[in-house]
């Protein structure tokens, strides 16, 4: 399985965790920044990560900023993008188990780094259900393809 990585300056510290916790659950990853704690702007990480999982480059996408909440709102303007804001193991199982995330965000100043890497264990391992929530993915889709109103 490969991983597409972004952050913004205040999720640089979490994703370096994350970065040494991939490669020893199996899974290959890339990097697409950023690369420091220099300020950055995250739409520019959500829009990189996003169109990587949404063209089928890779199969996961993990974003992380200060809160989670504008890596989420970024990402998911991106067709094809189910990103979701994890703050435990439950809502990242629920989020693979129900709603097919394909990109997992989380809060470099609101999950400490230790429960983070157990979100990030959780969302990786657990599989779609299928069954009653594909007419649910189905509809999502069906909102994405609607135009845009003026």
């Amino acid at each position: 399985m490969r991983i597409a990585l972004g952050c913004d300056h205040r999720g640089f510290g979490l994703k370096q965790a994350i970065m040494g916790l991939l490669p020893k659950l199996g899974y290959s990853y890339h990097d697409f920044g950023c690369h420091s704690a220099d300020s950055v702007d995250y739409p520019d990480f959500a829009e990189k990560v996003g169109e990587a999982v949404a063209s089928s480059d890779f199969d996961h996408g993990i974003l992380i900023c200060s809160t989670g909440i504008g890596m989420s709102i970024a990402a998911n303007k991106i067709k094809g993008v189910r990103a979701a804001l994890c703050h435990n193991t439950l809502t990242a199982q629920r989020a693979r188990q129900h709603n097919d995330a394909n990109i997992l965000c989380l809060g470099g100043d609101d999950v400490e780094v230790e429960p983070a890497l157990e979100i990030v264990k959780t969302y990786l391992s657990t599989t779609f259900e299928g069954g009653r929530h594909v007419s649910r993915i189905d509809k999502i889709g069906a909102l994405e393809a609607r135009p845009q109103q003026a």
